[in-house]
């Protein structure tokens, strides 16, 4: 089994940028301090919300450099190191724990598409060569490959795996996959991706979760996760609940889908609260405007995280 352990809150971190395409360092900085200070226990950097599959191998360094630099050892730091297959995983996971990185997230390969003797030996290799703590990404709207219960916890009583992100949106294989650990002695850290059910994903046994809303209402996820601990599971229902209609803010805009709707909305949430100093994309991806701002603009008025 792995030594390294995670439970709680760990929001996958929303990259902002500049409108000539930078990175926003300030803004970035302004985002953590937000949520180190809300209470989380961990950050998750260049995972779906992190915009990975859109950035440079130049803009992963400085991404990874100034999130270890501001977060400064307060909570672990975790970095995705998502890309098509094995050799160029390995070496963005050189680099992100050349620069600090405490673990590293990794999904199955993709685009050459195998089996699952390939996606085993792909973790193998991965745990073999980084000497890291490694946690599966399970994402198969995204990687077209889902990742079993089974196999996640053999790979974790073998100290192949540290934990799960499971966004599979499989509630049966996560159950299984909670059951199964807590059997096997909790060898991986079980941490949930889907921020409108978290509530669920702690009753059925999961050690954490990876909510996007969390960079816009990180507190309430945290509240939720104390209200789990100490088994007030009303509590915990009530809080998903009034975080469910924060949500809402991706289902208000029109015109838009993917990334332009979901990380989207993140960003222009973050703007419009003041976090962030602009909602832009990275290309080709076009930011919000017009009534889609007004529409975020209105649910957060209505769930008092902005002023009227």
């Amino acid at each position: 089994m792995s030594d390294f352990k995670i439970s709680g809150v760990v929001p996958p971190v929303v990259v902002p940028d500049t409108p000539e395409g930078a990175l926003d360092v300030p803004s970035f900085e302004r985002s953590i301090n937000r949520m180190i200070d809300a209470g989380v226990d961990g950050l998750f950097f260049l995972g779906s919300s992190g915009e990975v599959a859109f950035v440079t191998d130049e803009r992963r360094e400085q991404i990874i450099r100034e999130a270890v630099r501001i977060v400064d050892h307060r909570v672990p730091v975790l970095v995705g190191v998502i890309d098509t297959e094995t050799e160029r995983v390995l070496e963005h996971g050189r680099q992100a724990l050349a620069l600090g990185a405490d673990a590293l997230v990794a999904t199955a390969p993709f685009y050459a598409l195998g089996g699952m003797a390939e996606v085993e030996n792909h973790f193998r290799i991965l745990h073999e060569e980084l000497d890291a703590p490694i946690f599966a990404y399970d994402i198969p709207v995204c990687v077209h490959v889902k990742l079993p219960w089974k196999l996640l916890v053999r790979l974790g009583e073998e100290g192949v795996l540290a934990g799960v992100k499971d966004s599979s949106g499989d509630d049966i294989s996560f159950r299984y996959l909670c059951e199964a650990n807590a059997k096997a002695g909790h060898p991986l850290s079980v941490l949930s991706g889907h921020e409108m059910v978290v509530d669920c994903a702690y009753l059925s046994g999961a050690d954490g979760s990876v909510p996007g809303l969390a960079n816009v209402e990180p507190y309430g996820y945290v509240r939720m996760w104390k209200d789990a601990q100490a088994k007030d599971w009303e509590a915990a229902r009530k809080e998903q609940e009034r975080i469910n209609e924060i949500s809402h803010i991706f289902d208000v805009t029109s015109g838009v889908v993917g990334y332009g709707a979901g990380v989207g909305s993140f960003k222009t949430a973050l703007w419009l609260m003041g976090v962030f100093d602009s909602n832009m994309m990275i290309r080709p991806v076009k930011p919000l405007e017009g009534a889609n701002v007004e529409a975020i603009r209105k649910v957060l008025v209505e769930n008092g995280l902005l002023e009227a």
